[in-house]
């Protein structure tokens, strides 16, 4: 069988350090791109990026997307079969205090993956979205055929123009793709700047956690394995070509004129937040201090997926309990923090 070829972007990231792994697990090779950027802890990544080298079949490159030349260099000699676009500035807060840097990673850094993908196009790309597209929309549970055009946040903003970006490209040059959205993901190795790792941190050290929105918030949590079975899962899902297609599923996403669709990842069972703090408690045996505020700008209060159409293209559907999933992270944490 011939070894195929994937290309990794954000490659030591959370969601891009378990896909990679998975992906090397079912015997692809992997070219992992990755910027190692400050936006967190640079040593979190580098220790990510040094368990995926204990594999001989991945192959690390540390640079941006955006500079000139990068992305086309490596389509140019990989030729990769599999895209897996991960890259990019993440965080909906951030976004607020420093939006220049969402411009150049996830605008020009995902419009330089989509011309190399022209010259050399790929199998399958696949583009990572994020539940914030949803924005002002109130209808729930969220569906992929949902209009998304009130983001409420620029990171949100950027990631819609990525799916449209990718729509266009996929329209001219036949370029089949998929864009995810995912649903407030969390697990092992996770981002300090997330919701779980900061609770987790702040409750062992005996500081305050802050708790947006006076405890009134509903998030779809969505454990990081569940997160990747639907991305790999999906990899063998590819757009059809407009002029190829037979039957479609019901309420399909995809584009009546190009080979795109969008497709939601995430539990499809919403769950309060102060539960989620209460299961972060009884994992660590520790009550925390709870410091109530307003909303912050740019959130929403409510995010709540439709898994009905991952689960028709995959057969797939994530459904870890977060209980489960919350005694994974922190046992993850103590392990690696020796605490």
């Amino acid at each position: 069988m011939i070894q195929r070829t994937a290309l990794v972007t954000g490659s030591a990231g959370f969601i891009g350090f378990h896909t990679v792994k998975r992906l090397l697990d079912e015997g692809w090779r992997v070219i992992g791109l990755d910027a190692m950027t400050d936006y967190y802890d640079v040593s979190l990544k580098e220790r990510r990026h040094a368990t995926l080298l204990q594999n001989a079949g991945f192959e690390a490159v540390i640079d941006r997307l955006e500079t000139p030349g990068v992305l086309l260099r490596l389509f140019e000699k990989h030729r990769p079969d599999l895209v897996v676009h991960l890259a990019g500035q993440a965080g909906v807060r951030y976004s607020i205090e420093a939006p220049r840097s969402y411009v150049e990673a996830n605008l020009i850094g995902t419009f330089d993956l989509l011309e190399a993908a022209r010259a050399y196009p790929p199998k399958h790309m696949m583009l990572a979205s994020t539940s914030s597209v949803y924005g002002a929309n109130t209808e729930m549970p969220y569906s992929e055929m949902h209009k998304a055009d009130a983001q409420m946040s620029f990171y949100a903003a950027t990631k819609k123009a990525n799916e449209m970006m990718a729509h266009s490209y996929a329209h001219l040059y036949d370029l089949p793709v998929t864009m995810f959205r995912f649903f407030t993901v969390y697990g092992p190795w996770s981002r300090p700047d997330m919701a779980p790792f900061k609770f987790t941190k702040a409750i062992l050290e005996g500081r305050t956690i802050d708790i947006h929105n006076h405890g009134d918030m509903r998030r779809d949590f969505t454990y990081i394995d569940d997160l990747v079975t639907g991305i790999v899962a999906l990899a063998e899902c590819v757009p059809p070509l407009v002029d190829a297609r037979d039957e479609v599923v019901e309420h399909d996403s995809l584009s009546a004129v190009a080979p795109w669709r969008v497709v939601n990842i995430g539990n499809g069972r919403p769950e309060q937040l102060m539960d989620f703090v209460s299961a972060i408690e009884r994992a660590l045996g520790m009550e925390a201090k709870k410091n109530f505020m307003d909303m912050q700008p740019g959130d929403v209060p409510a995010t709540w997926a439709s898994a009905e159409l991952l689960e028709a293209l995959t057969g797939e559907r994530p459904a870890t309990p977060v209980e489960t999933g919350v005694q994974k992270f922190v046992a993850w944490y103590r392990d690696f923090y020796n605490c």
